[in-house]
């Protein structure tokens, strides 16, 4: 296991190593495998950016993320070009049911809201938002459509885990209550605690999922 030291030392490094990322601004502590993120930087994408860096290092339990956005003078724009932009990209988002988004912009900050069938269309509605000149932040409030759940889900949740990730699996726990599935257990690192995530929401009926699995390391 890491020390504190030498987590410190590795997300600094992970952070200098991604591109897209300018580390300078970024002050990072640790303190039992917690890393707090502190500094300004001058995009919302950029934020995200330095968020899912740090996730890719091996070790790291949970992020506490207190990094603001202050938007450099070239890429500030008024709240309803920002909206005219969002909503011009989602139109030619295939994978977006831009009909059944709404969008609100408020200095900079964008929330969404609206109700759509699948998870992944509410993730992919936020992604499209994040590079977009302008964005301070974003409230990703969209909802899923409630429909029916299958008596079996929770065998089928399982089956897809299995599939996905056989030996991470084998340490997650499946609970279904109505259309809330919750995951408890055991897994290596984040990517394979979003890819549980992912396979429980692709579950039909399943509205909410909480995601309770610990990351070891």
């Amino acid at each position: 296991m890491k020390t504190d030291a030498q987590l410190k030392k590795d997300v600094e490094a992970e952070l200098e190593w991604e591109p897209a990322v300018d580390a300078a601004h970024i002050g990072v502590a640790v303190k039992d495998g917690v890393v707090t993120l502190t500094g300004h930087l001058e995009t919302f994408a950029e934020k995200y950016v330095a968020e899912r860096a740090v996730r890719r290092v091996a070790g790291v339990r949970a992020i506490a993320e207190e990094i603001d956005v202050k938007l450099a003078k070239g890429h500030v724009r008024s709240d309803s070009d920002i909206a005219q932009a969002i909503e011009g990209a989602f139109s030619w988002h295939t994978l977006i049911p831009s009909d059944r988004i709404q969008v609100k912009v408020e200095q900079g900050w964008v929330t969404l809201t609206g109700e759509v069938n699948w998870d992944y269309q509410r993730r992919v509605a936020e992604q499209t938002v994040r590079p977009i000149m302008g964005v301070a932040g974003i409230t990703n409030s969209i909802t899923l459509k409630t429909t029916s759940t299958p008596s079996n889900i929770t065998e089928r949740i399982e089956q897809a885990l299995g599939r996905q990730a056989e030996r991470e699996a084998k340490g997650i726990e499946v609970t279904i209550t109505g259309s809330t599935a919750t995951l408890r257990g055991q897994v290596h690192s984040w990517a394979e605690r979003n890819a549980a995530q992912g396979a429980a929401f692709s579950a039909p009926g399943i509205t909410t999922v909480y995601n309770e699995l610990r990351v070891t390391g």
